[in-house]
């Protein structure tokens, strides 16, 4: 079997419940940034430090969760979607936070990204993060996004800022506060 079908060599796409779709449709701008995301994150699950041995494990559980936010972000909504974030898995980044923030000092101002290139890309996973949340909210002003997944992506954008902020302190870089 060959990798390129042709299908999309006029713009179009095809998603669960849908035959064809324009590439630069909101749907796909939505889970293309999750997908983007996705790369990202397992970029980050490739750096590793005895320090935080858990960090590989929750990333694999993140990017299997992204997995399943594409899959419910490309299937119209007729179409009985089986893809869906529960709670718990929002639980589980909450935790993971919560879990940080005890190892860090308080923030008393903004920080600039970068420290390390492993913070440094963490910090561009959360940026594309953040983007892959507008595109989504976006979405959903006209097509039903669960708000499960909306609340899944913004929270996870903050595991990632603690994440920095942890991997940065691990590293023995100094956080560099923004002055203007």
């Amino acid at each position: 079997m060959k990798i390129y079908t042709k299908k999309g060599d006029l713009g179009k796409t095809s998603i669960i419940g849908q035959k064809s779709i324009n590439k630069h449709n909101v749907r796909i701008e939505a889970y293309g940034s999750v997908d983007e995301l996705n790369s990202h994150m397992g970029l980050i699950r490739s750096f590793k430090s005895k320090d935080l041995p858990d960090i590989e494990s929750q990333i694999t559980d993140v990017q299997n969760n992204l997995f399943v936010i594409g899959a419910a972000l490309a299937t119209k909504k007729n179409s009985g979607s089986k893809y869906f974030i529960d709670e718990e898995s929002i639980e589980k980044l909450e935790n993971y936070i919560d879990i940080f923030e005890t190892k860090l000092k308080p923030l008393t101002a903004f920080i600039l990204p970068g420290g390390d290139v492993w913070s440094s890309h963490i910090q561009i996973a959360r940026s594309v993060c953040r983007r892959a949340e507008r595109r989504i909210t976006q979405m959903n002003e006209n097509l039903f996004v669960d708000p499960r997944i909306i609340k899944y992506i913004n929270r996870l954008s903050d595991y990632l800022f603690v994440l920095s902020r942890l991997v940065s302190q691990v590293n023995k870089n100094h956080e560099i506060e923004w002055h203007f």
